[in-house]
C-alpha cells in the first residue's frame, strides 16, 4: 500500500469517526430538550514551508479542527464549540448551547433549513487529491521557485520569500432532520513574492498557483519567473493627471468587482436594506451581452460543493441572464426574513462563470479594445459603499495608448458608482483566472474617474 493510499484510508476513518460523534451530539441535544439542532465540523492537516533568500524561514505542521453545535428551542438559538471530542466535552458543549438558548430572544426566522431543501446523498466532486510530500521536498520546491525569481534579473535585489502549502481535510455536517453528510478535500498552493530596485525606486509583486491536485500546480521555476516579471514591470512608475478614462481590470483583479456585486445581492444586506441593489430582481443590472452562471459541481474546482453550510443542496443556477438579475443569494435565515426560499448560499458562492458572448477576447484583444486608458493590476484600500454603490480605491497598473502598454503608473485613485460601472462594462476577456470561486476574465469599463497628481 502506498503512503497516499494509507493517508486516504486514515482520513476516511477519521471522517467516519467524526460522523459518529456528530450523531452523538445530535442525540444529546434532543435529550436535553432542543427542538432542533445542527452540528458542523471541519478538520485540516498539512504542511506549510517558507523560504527567504534561500534560507528556510518557517516549517509548520497543522492538525486542527473544532466541532460547532447550534440548538434551537422554542424560537431561541444557542451555539457552542469544542475541539475536544471526548464524551464529557461534547456533553458540556451541548449543555452550554442549550443554556445559552434560554437567554436569547425569540426569532421566528431562525432554525434549520427546510428538510426538502437538504442534500442527503452528496455527489463525489473529486476534491480529494492527497500528495505524498516530505518536508525536505517541500523546502526544495520553495527554494527552486525563489531562486528562479532571484536569478532572473540583477534589479531583483531582495525577496519576501516563497511558500508551499499542502493541506488535506474534511467537512462533516449533520442536523436533527436526519441529515449526516461529509466529504474530504485537498488544497495545494505555491507562491513567490519579489522585491526589485532601480535607483531609488523599489517595487514589490508576486505570483502564485493553487489547485486541488498537486500535480496540476504550475511548476516552481515558472511561478518564480512570473513573480520576477510582475515586479520588474512595475519599476519606474509614473503618476497620472486627473481625468476620466476607460479602465481595464486585469483578470486576477476583476474578481473584486464581482465581489461587490455578490455583497449587494446577498440576503443579509438585502433584509437590512443596506444594498444599492434593493428590489432589483428581474431588472437589468449589466449590459445585455453579459451572463453569469453558477456551477457548484465542477470536478476538482476550488469552490465546488454538493451542499452549503446549512446542508442545503447546491444546484446549477443562473445569476445574470442577458444583463438581468435572476436571483438573490440567500441563506435560510435571510430567505425567511425576505419571504423567499434559500438559494443554498450559506457560506458563499460556488463557481461563478462570467461570460460576455461576442464582447470578449484574449488579453491582447482587450488592450486593443481599451485603446487609450488605464490597466489596473493592483487595488488598495476598502473605499466601497455597498449601501449606495459609491466606489473609490487606490490603484496601480499601466497606462495604455493605442492598445499598447506604455509605462507603469502608481499612487492613483479610481472612482465611480457601482451601478454605473456595471452598466458601463464594454467587454469581459477570455483570459479567465481559474484560481478562485469566480471564473472571470479581465473587465473593461467605459469610463471612470482617475485621480492622480
Amino acid at each position: 500500500m502506498t503512503v497516499a493510499s494509507k493517508a486516504n484510508d486514515q482520513l476516511t476513518k477519521q471522517l467516519d469517526e467524526v460522523k459518529t460523534r456528530v450523531a452523538t451530539v445530535l442525540d444529546l441535544a434532543k435529550s436535553l430538550g432542543a427542538d432542533g439542532a445542527e452540528v458542523a465540523m471541519s478538520r485540516q492537516q498539512g504542511l506549510s514551508v517558507g523560504t527567504r533568500m534561500g534560507e528556510v524561514e518557517n516549517v509548520e505542521f497543522t492538525n486542527d479542527g473544532a466541532l460547532g453545535i447550534t440548538v434551537y428551542k422554542q424560537g431561541r438559538k444557542g451555539s457552542a464549540s469544542t475541539a475536544d471530542l471526548s464524551d464529557g466535552a461534547l456533553k458540556q458543549a451541548v449543555q452550554a448551547a442549550v443554556n445559552i438558548a434560554k437567554y436569547t430572544s425569540v426569532d421566528d426566522c431562525s432554525g434549520l433549513a427546510d428538510k426538502a431543501m437538504l442534500e442527503m446523498n452528496p455527489k463525489d466532486l473529486d476534491l480529494y487529491h492527497p500528495q505524498e510530500l516530505t518536508t525536505e521536498q517541500a523546502i526544495e520546491i520553495a527554494k527552486e521557485c525563489e531562486q528562479s525569481a532571484l536569478s532572473a534579473d540583477k534589479r531583483i535585489t531582495n525577496s519576501d520569500g516563497a511558500s508551499l502549502d499542502s493541506f488535506s481535510g474534511f467537512k462533516v455536517y449533520g442536523n436533527s432532520h436526519g441529515q449526516l453528510v461529509g466529504y474530504p478535500s485537498t488544497r495545494h498552493s505555491l507562491s513567490c513574492v519579489m522585491i526589485a530596485s532601480d535607483g531609488e525606486d523599489m517595487q514589490r509583486d508576486y505570483a502564485y498557483t493553487v489547485n486541488r491536485d498537486f500535480n496540476l500546480l504550475e511548476d516552481a521555476k515558472g511561478i518564480g519567473l512570473q513573480a520576477s516579471q510582475e515586479v520588474l514591470s512595475r519599476l519606474n512608475a509614473q503618476k497620472l493627471s486627473t481625468a476620466k478614462v476607460p479602465v481595464l481590470f486585469r483578470a486576477d483583479i476583476a474578481n473584486s468587482i464581482w465581489g461587490h456585486f455578490i455583497a449587494a445581492i446577498s440576503g443579509g444586506n438585502l433584509y437590512r436594506k443596506s444594498s444599492f441593489l434593493l428590489d432589483q430582481l428581474g431588472n437589468d443590472i449589466f449590459p445585455d451581452f453579459l451572463n453569469i452562471t453558477e456551477r457548484p459541481h465542477i470536478a476538482k474546482a476550488l469552490a465546488s460543493s454538493s451542499f452549503d453550510n446549512e446542508g442545503v443542496a447546491t444546484v446549477d443556477r443562473n445569476i445574470i441572464t442577458q444583463g438581468a438579475l435572476e436571483t438573490y443569494l440567500l441563506t435560510s435565515y435571510s430567505a425567511r426574513k425576505l419571504g423567499l426560499s434559500t438559494t443554498g448560499h450559506a457560506g458563499g458562492i460556488h463557481n461563478w462563470l462570467v461570460e460576455a458572448g461576442g464582447h470578449s477576447g484574449d488579453f491582447d484583444a482587450m488592450l486593443k479594445t481599451l485603446g487609450t486608458g488605464l490597466l489596473v493590476t493592483e487595488l488598495m484600500g476598502q473605499g466601497v459603499n455597498v449601501v449606495n454603490g459609491d466606489y473609490s480605491r487606490g490603484a496601480a497598473g499601466f497606462w495604455v495608448e493605442n492598445g499598447e502598454i506604455k509605462y507603469p503608473v502608481s499612487e492613483i485613485t479610481i472612482a465611480g458608482n457601482l451601478s454605473q460601472m456595471f452598466k458601463g462594462i464594454v467587454a469581459v476577456g477570455s483570459d479567465v483566472d481559474l484560481r478562485g470561486s469566480i471564473r472571470t476574465g479581465s473587465i473593461l469599463i467605459d469610463e471612470m474617474q482617475v485621480a492622480g497628481h
